[in-house]
């Protein structure tokens, strides 16, 4: 069995875990156990994290989580946030437990699948800070640029036909005036649209909630079946676990909010 967990970088409010939760009953592997869970409200009860200043309240929390996750014996985790937050700092905390997110995991699977594809976005706000992602990643000589649906993460909810025609605008430039052979979604609007765009543009298109839970769960298979576990040598060290200790502030309260637990089954047992 492996443990696997979308941590998204929030506070919970209605129907935003359970989105995630119903995804990951379509996609897991029967074998493996899923926790979705969110920030606990003293965190902040931010609903999303489109300015930096958000993300900086956020990093400590995330820090904590991806720690606490790696103690409870996760095997992986995603950091459930486009802006890939506190990534590479959550990486170096993680001991053998592995930890991705949504745009190096899209970014990865798209370059796998295309030579060059583009990321529908919500707002231009995102786009430089997405840029360096990117780009910091290795993947910017494959991008074809980013598409602005003219919409913040708040939006998405509100009508989906309006937030439907803004991503088939945006994707319509992507794909037939740069040309782009793949699209990735720089927000989930709600699990299954990406076959929508795929049906009217014959290009692959990724969910980065889809792509960044299957790529942990691909590479928690491959710790378990291969022994491949995170480098900790030279910039990948971790901080010793003795300085940690004394500092304390690491392992300070509850790092989790509301908690979903899709369990392990049976082969051909169903999900539930």
């Amino acid at each position: 069995m492996t443990k696997i967990m979308y941590f998204s970088p929030v506070a919970h409010r209605p129907g935003h875990d359970e989105l995630f939760a119903n995804m990951v009953r379509e996609f897991k592997d029967y074998s493996a156990e899923v926790h979705v869970t969110c920030l606990p409200d003293e965190a902040g009860k931010f609903n999303h994290v489109e300015f930096r200043s958000y993300e900086a309240m956020v990093t400590p929390h995330i820090i904590r989580g991806v720690r606490a996750a790696a103690r409870e014996g996760f095997d992986a985790l995603v950091i459930g946030c486009f802006y890939d937050t506190a990534l590479k700092a959550a990486q170096e905390i993680s001991g053998d437990m592995i930890v991705t997110a949504p745009c190096v995991a899209s970014c990865d699977i798209a370059s796998s699948l295309s030579n060059q594809f583009g990321i529908i976005v919500g707002r231009q706000k995102w786009v430089d800070q997405m840029h360096s992602t990117v780009h910091d990643n290795g993947y910017g000589r494959r991008l074809t640029g980013f598409y602005p649906a003219g919409l913040g993460v708040t939006e998405f909810q509100k009508d989906h036909n309006v937030t439907a025609r803004c991503l088939k605008d945006a994707a319509r430039i992507a794909v037939e005036n740069d040309h782009a052979e793949a699209l990735v979604l720089g927000c989930t609007m709600e699990i299954g649209f990406y076959k929508e765009l795929e049906k009217d543009f014959g290009v692959p298109v990724f969910d980065p909630a889809i792509a960044a839970f299957r790529r942990a769960q691909n590479l928690a298979n491959l710790k378990k079946d291969c022994g491949w576990k995170p480098s900790r040598k030279w910039s990948c060290e971790a901080p010793p676990e003795s300085e940690l200790e004394v500092l304390k502030i690491f392992d300070q309260g509850n790092p989790f909010g509301n908690r979903i637990v899709i369990p392990a089954q049976n082969l051909g047992e169903k999900n539930v």
